[in-house]
Protein backbone atom coordinates (compact mmCIF):
# COMPACT_ATOMS: atom_id res chain seq x y z
CA UNK A 1 0.00 0.00 0.00
CA UNK A 2 1.03 3.54 -0.66
CA UNK A 3 2.36 6.32 1.77
CA UNK A 4 -0.87 8.37 2.34
CA UNK A 5 1.56 11.09 1.89
CA UNK A 6 2.28 10.68 -2.13
CA UNK A 7 -1.29 10.84 -2.43
CA UNK A 8 -1.06 14.54 -0.82
CA UNK A 9 1.99 14.72 -2.77
CA UNK A 10 0.49 14.08 -6.64
CA UNK A 11 -2.47 16.24 -5.58
CA UNK A 12 -0.92 18.93 -5.13
CA UNK A 13 1.07 18.51 -8.02
CA UNK A 14 -1.31 17.68 -10.33
CA UNK A 15 -3.29 21.14 -9.10
CA UNK A 16 -0.94 23.31 -9.38
CA UNK A 17 0.24 22.45 -12.81
CA UNK A 18 -3.31 22.30 -14.31
CA UNK A 19 -3.57 25.48 -12.34
CA UNK A 20 -0.90 26.97 -14.26
CA UNK A 21 -0.41 24.82 -17.61
CA UNK A 22 -3.89 23.74 -18.30
CA UNK A 23 -5.23 20.41 -18.25
CA UNK A 24 -3.24 19.41 -21.79
CA UNK A 25 0.14 20.94 -20.55
CA UNK A 26 0.02 18.68 -17.33
CA UNK A 27 0.68 15.54 -18.77
CA UNK A 28 0.85 12.81 -16.01
CA UNK A 29 4.57 12.25 -16.37
CA UNK A 30 5.31 16.02 -15.42
CA UNK A 31 2.45 15.61 -12.77
CA UNK A 32 4.69 12.64 -11.14
CA UNK A 33 7.95 14.41 -11.68
CA UNK A 34 6.90 17.21 -10.00
CA UNK A 35 5.35 15.42 -7.34
CA UNK A 36 8.69 13.40 -6.75
CA UNK A 37 6.80 9.87 -7.67
CA UNK A 38 7.38 7.23 -10.54
CA UNK A 39 4.53 7.96 -13.15
CA UNK A 40 3.41 4.17 -12.11
CA UNK A 41 2.21 5.58 -8.55
CA UNK A 42 -0.57 7.82 -9.84
CA UNK A 43 -2.31 4.88 -11.08
CA UNK A 44 -2.14 3.57 -7.59
CA UNK A 45 -4.19 6.48 -6.74
CA UNK A 46 -5.86 7.16 -9.94
CA UNK A 47 -7.55 4.77 -12.51
CA UNK A 48 -6.43 7.57 -15.47
CA UNK A 49 -6.24 11.57 -15.62
CA UNK A 50 -9.86 11.92 -16.16
CA UNK A 51 -10.85 10.39 -12.72
CA UNK A 52 -7.98 12.26 -10.92
CA UNK A 53 -9.11 16.08 -12.49
CA UNK A 54 -12.71 14.84 -11.67
CA UNK A 55 -11.55 13.92 -8.12
CA UNK A 56 -9.69 17.88 -7.71
CA UNK A 57 -12.55 19.47 -8.28
CA UNK A 58 -14.44 17.45 -6.04
CA UNK A 59 -11.88 18.22 -3.54
CA UNK A 60 -11.71 21.49 -4.39
CA UNK A 61 -15.94 22.12 -4.56
CA UNK A 62 -16.13 20.82 -1.07
CA UNK A 63 -13.38 22.54 0.12
CA UNK A 64 -15.65 26.08 -1.29
CA UNK A 65 -19.00 24.69 0.03
CA UNK A 66 -17.48 24.01 3.37
CA UNK A 67 -16.20 27.60 3.13
CA UNK A 68 -20.05 29.27 1.95
CA UNK A 69 -21.97 26.96 4.43
CA UNK A 70 -19.59 28.50 7.60
CA UNK A 71 -21.84 30.98 8.84
CA UNK A 72 -24.60 30.56 6.41
CA UNK A 73 -28.36 30.47 7.96
CA UNK A 74 -31.04 29.61 5.44
CA UNK A 75 -33.49 31.26 7.73
CA UNK A 76 -31.90 35.01 7.06
CA UNK A 77 -33.25 36.82 4.30
CA UNK A 78 -32.51 36.18 0.85
CA UNK A 79 -30.30 38.89 0.39
CA UNK A 80 -28.30 38.61 3.13
CA UNK A 81 -27.69 35.12 1.90
CA UNK A 82 -26.59 36.33 -1.44
CA UNK A 83 -24.30 38.91 0.50
CA UNK A 84 -22.62 36.02 2.55
CA UNK A 85 -22.12 33.59 -0.62
CA UNK A 86 -20.47 36.70 -2.55
CA UNK A 87 -18.33 37.18 -0.44
CA UNK A 88 -17.28 33.92 0.69
CA UNK A 89 -16.97 33.02 -2.76
CA UNK A 90 -14.55 36.02 -4.05
CA UNK A 91 -12.66 36.24 -0.30
CA UNK A 92 -12.02 32.31 -0.89
CA UNK A 93 -11.19 32.94 -4.60
CA UNK A 94 -8.11 35.54 -3.19
CA UNK A 95 -6.84 33.91 -0.41
CA UNK A 96 -6.73 30.30 -2.90
CA UNK A 97 -5.79 31.32 -6.13
CA UNK A 98 -4.29 28.18 -7.74
CA UNK A 99 -7.65 27.18 -6.98
CA UNK A 100 -9.35 29.28 -8.60
CA UNK A 101 -7.40 28.84 -11.87
CA UNK A 102 -8.09 25.11 -11.49
CA UNK A 103 -11.79 25.40 -10.74
CA UNK A 104 -11.74 28.32 -13.68
CA UNK A 105 -10.84 26.10 -16.17
CA UNK A 106 -12.62 22.66 -15.17
CA UNK A 107 -15.80 24.99 -15.13
CA UNK A 108 -14.59 26.40 -19.29
CA UNK A 109 -13.89 22.76 -19.96
CA UNK A 110 -16.01 19.67 -21.42
CA UNK A 111 -15.87 18.41 -17.44
CA UNK A 112 -17.41 20.93 -16.08
CA UNK A 113 -19.80 21.94 -18.88
CA UNK A 114 -21.40 18.17 -18.06
CA UNK A 115 -21.21 19.11 -14.37
CA UNK A 116 -23.07 22.24 -14.32
CA UNK A 117 -25.71 21.12 -16.99
CA UNK A 118 -26.33 18.38 -13.90
CA UNK A 119 -26.25 20.48 -11.24
CA UNK A 120 -28.67 23.43 -13.27
CA UNK A 121 -31.07 20.58 -14.53
CA UNK A 122 -31.12 19.36 -11.25
CA UNK A 123 -29.73 15.59 -12.42
CA UNK A 124 -26.98 15.87 -9.30
CA UNK A 125 -27.27 15.33 -5.64
CA UNK A 126 -25.86 16.89 -2.92
CA UNK A 127 -24.49 20.68 -1.43
CA UNK A 128 -25.84 23.61 -4.23
CA UNK A 129 -26.32 26.69 -2.02
CA UNK A 130 -26.60 28.06 -5.38
CA UNK A 131 -29.63 26.80 -6.71
CA UNK A 132 -31.44 26.79 -3.23
CA UNK A 133 -30.60 30.49 -3.08
CA UNK A 134 -31.96 31.28 -6.65
CA UNK A 135 -35.01 28.94 -6.40
CA UNK A 136 -35.89 30.81 -2.68
CA UNK A 137 -35.33 33.98 -4.03
CA UNK A 138 -37.76 33.36 -6.98
CA UNK A 139 -39.93 32.00 -5.12
CA UNK A 140 -40.36 34.71 -2.31
CA UNK A 141 -40.48 37.39 -5.38
CA UNK A 142 -37.20 39.41 -4.16
CA UNK A 143 -35.13 38.35 -7.22
CA UNK A 144 -36.05 38.25 -11.00
CA UNK A 145 -37.88 35.74 -12.83
CA UNK A 146 -34.92 34.03 -14.68
CA UNK A 147 -34.04 30.25 -15.33
CA UNK A 148 -31.26 29.79 -12.71
CA UNK A 149 -28.16 29.74 -15.02
CA UNK A 150 -28.77 33.62 -16.23
CA UNK A 151 -29.50 34.27 -12.56
CA UNK A 152 -26.00 32.81 -11.42
CA UNK A 153 -24.33 33.75 -14.53
CA UNK A 154 -25.58 37.87 -13.14
CA UNK A 155 -24.78 37.19 -10.15
CA UNK A 156 -21.58 35.28 -9.89
CA UNK A 157 -19.82 36.10 -13.38
CA UNK A 158 -18.71 39.51 -12.16
CA UNK A 159 -17.27 38.24 -8.75
CA UNK A 160 -15.21 35.66 -10.84
CA UNK A 161 -13.97 38.13 -13.07
CA UNK A 162 -12.80 40.47 -10.67
CA UNK A 163 -11.72 37.36 -8.65
CA UNK A 164 -9.50 36.47 -11.63
CA UNK A 165 -8.59 40.35 -12.34
CA UNK A 166 -7.66 40.94 -8.16
CA UNK A 167 -5.30 37.74 -8.62
CA UNK A 168 -3.61 39.11 -12.05
CA UNK A 169 -3.27 42.36 -10.70
CA UNK A 170 -5.44 44.56 -12.35
CA UNK A 171 -7.62 45.31 -9.25
CA UNK A 172 -6.60 45.52 -5.32
CA UNK A 173 -9.51 44.57 -4.07
CA UNK A 174 -10.62 45.49 -0.26
CA UNK A 175 -13.11 44.37 2.24
CA UNK A 176 -15.16 47.69 0.80
CA UNK A 177 -14.83 47.57 -2.89
CA UNK A 178 -15.86 43.49 -2.37
CA UNK A 179 -18.94 44.54 -0.14
CA UNK A 180 -19.68 47.59 -3.21
CA UNK A 181 -19.33 44.57 -5.66
CA UNK A 182 -21.03 42.27 -4.11
CA UNK A 183 -24.12 44.98 -3.87
CA UNK A 184 -23.76 45.60 -7.30
CA UNK A 185 -24.77 41.93 -8.30
CA UNK A 186 -27.27 41.80 -6.39
CA UNK A 187 -28.78 45.47 -7.88
CA UNK A 188 -28.33 42.75 -10.97
CA UNK A 189 -30.26 39.98 -9.82
CA UNK A 190 -32.91 41.30 -6.88
CA UNK A 191 -36.56 42.78 -8.01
Amino acid sequence: MPKPDKKVDIVRAALELIAENGFHGAPMALIAEQAGVGAGTIYRYFANKDVMIATLFRELEDRLNAAILDGYETGTPIRERFLHVGATVLHYFIDNPTDFRFLEQFINSPYGAAHRRDKLLGTQEGCDVFKELFEDGIAQQVMKDFPLVILFDLAFGPLLALGRDHILGFVSLDDTLIERAIEACWDGVGR
